[in-house]
């Protein structure tokens, strides 16, 4: 089974040897890492190149990381598809073979697992732990959402059900999971293990501001998928975030 990792970069020079050494170092062999840069004038594709094991890289000018993540997902040839940003790396070396174990039965489609904020500057020191627990389809209306950087999918789930929608963005991410797991109703296996630390100050935990302005789109989410969320939904969401962002 090959599984693609699709990391989008933009003048990621500062974090990126990171996320490639993480992969570089996984004990699962057919992985497929596609870099899609932005066009990077920072070293970024000086140090991706340093590195082969990435097996594709595009850079060219594009309209923002969701565009890119489309363009990765365009260009991959794996059965499973994930994606890993740029100051992002995985907890240790198995995690990709345990993706792999995961998706050897073939009723999972879609997978997602725990993960922990940790420092920009110390990837030892953990702020905060997300433990997303098991799926159920009434979790969305009560404010739950997979961690993102977790989400596995099977290639022909993007086929059937899209990917991401570029005009939502910070919330494309939570629209797609949305519509995904709650639209198209795929089955989504949970792995009871933290696997991604994520470094804080991402787009949309940033501050209570930006939380704030995802919770906009977050809306739209629901809206253009034709759902109907519970009234608490999208008041509990950005605050479960923010907990989940500052909470020791």
């Amino acid at each position: 089974m090959k599984i693609s990792i699709i990391t989008a970069t933009f003048n990621s020079a500062a974090t990126i040897r990171d996320t490639l050494e993480c992969i570089r170092l996984q004990d699962y062999s057919d992985v497929e890492h596609i870099i899609i840069d932005g066009g990077s004038t920072d070293g970024t594709l000086e140090i991706v190149r340093e590195f082969p094991h990435v097996q594709k890289i595009i850079s060219e000018k594009d309209e923002g990381i969701y565009d890119a993540m489309n363009k990765g997902i365009a260009a991959s040839s794996g059965n499973v598809i994930g994606i890993l940003n740029s100051d992002d790396i995985y907890t240790d070396s198995s995690v990709i073979s345990l993706i792999a174990k995961t998706f050897a039965t073939a009723q999972v489609m879609a997978s997602y697992a725990d993960l922990q904020f940790v420092q920009r500057d110390n990837l030892e020191k953990v702020v905060r732990t997300w433990k997303a627990g098991n799926y159920n389809r009434r979790s969305f209306y009560y404010g739950w959402m997979p961690p993102h950087p977790t989400f596995f999918v099977r290639k022909e789930v993007y086929d059937k059900a899209g990917t991401f929608n570029k005009s939502l963005k910070s919330a494309a991410d939570y629209e797609l999971m949305l519509r995904v797991l709650l639209k198209y109703e795929i089955p989504a296996h949970y792995i009871n293990k933290v696997i991604i630390k994520m470094r804080v100050g991402g787009m949309s935990t940033a501050s209570f501001k930006n939380r704030i302005k995802a919770n906009i789109q977050d809306r739209m989410a629901w809206k253009i998928n034709d759902l109907s969320p519970h009234p608490f939904t999208l008041y509990l969401k950005p605050v479960r975030k923010l907990g989940q962002f500052f909470k020791k």
